[in-house]
């Protein structure tokens, strides 16, 4: 089984890819897609510019597309630009990590449907109360670079999330009513370790403070270490 992977360098797309290493998918390429616009209902934009270093980690093969990211457009451009690597790849699955959007995972689906792939989803309806700690059970380091929801402490930025960061979120999230997997976008994550890397990933920089609850951990270096 021969597949694309979208790849946004944050953990749900890095947690889907390993599973679908496990299960014996061959990825023959990741995909990541930059939107230029913060506001891409369907793709992920911080530290997308890393992803190649992640690729390299992991020793993929990698190809970074930018989109305009704009709700009306970027659909057909995420098609158009997967055509091509559809047939260089003779791929038959496209894997995603999609979690618990139904406008994300159905217009993924589409877009399968219509290269002639089968959707791979495995993270598809996961325990979201669970989720952050079994990411750490399985070994997927996720450094938070963003967070824009009440209740999240500010201090996270920057940190990488162990079972201490992920038992205290899901615990303020039942008492703040944000979702535990950051999956209403609460939070952002970057990889910086994971079973596939071969080598880990260090972040240099500082974390940004925009508001009481509202912040972002600014690059200043990122390199394999």
């Amino acid at each position: 089984m021969r597949a694309l992977a979208l790849f946004s360098g944050g953990k749900d797309s890095t947690y889907a890819l390993h599973i679908a290493v496990l299960q014996g998918f061959e990825i023959c390429k990741l995909i990541t897609f930059v939107p230029s616009e913060d506001s891409s209902w369907l793709l992920h934009r911080p530290y997308a510019e890393f992803t190649q270093l992640q690729a390299e980690a992991m020793g993929l093969d990698i190809a970074v597309e930018r989109v305009h990211g704009q709700r009306e457009t970027e659909l057909h451009e995420i098609k158009q630009k997967l055509a091509k690597y559809v047939r260089e790849c003779q791929a038959t699955h496209l894997v995603v990590g999609a979690l618990l959007s139904d406008y994300q995972r159905i217009r993924f689906a589409l877009i399968a449907e219509e290269l002639g792939l089968k959707l791979f989803t495995p993270l598809w309806r996961k325990s979201q109360d669970r989720y952050l700690l079994e990411l750490v059970d399985h070994g997927i380091q996720a450094l938070i670079v963003s967070i824009t929801a009440y209740g999240i402490p500010l201090r996270y930025l920057g940190k990488v999330i162990d079972s201490d960061i992920a038992r205290d979120v899901i615990a303020r999230s039942r008492k703040y009513g944000f979702n535990p997997a950051f999956e209403g976008g609460e939070a952002e994550t970057f990889v910086v370790k994971a079973p596939l890397f071969r080598r880990s990933l260090c972040v240099e920089g500082e974390p940004v403070i925009l508001s009481d609850f509202e912040g972002y951990f600014k690059p200043r270096r990122v390199y394999l270490c």
